[in-house]
């Protein structure tokens, strides 16, 4: 089928999109809250890991440079 000289009047394209709609299968409320928690959880996760992360790289920054400036 050539797709570039297929034309299809706006009414259509509605009609299409509405049958390609009816079969998608949307999640339930069950999983979305499930997948919701996952994803703040992880983000909390990540969030520590780098505060941490960063804390340690400034501490040692920090004493690299007190090393340097007292010699």
């Amino acid at each position: 089928m050539n797709v570039k000289n297929k034309k299809t009047n706006p009414a259509q394209f509605v009609r299409e999109v509405r049958q390609e709609l009816s079969k998608v299968t949307w999640a339930d409320k069950k999983d979305t809250f499930i997948s919701s928690i996952i994803i703040i959880v992880l983000i909390i996760l990540f969030s520590i890991f780098f505060l941490l992360s960063d804390q340690v790289w400034s501490f040692l920054i920090r004493k690299i440079i007190n090393l340097g400036a007292n010699l």
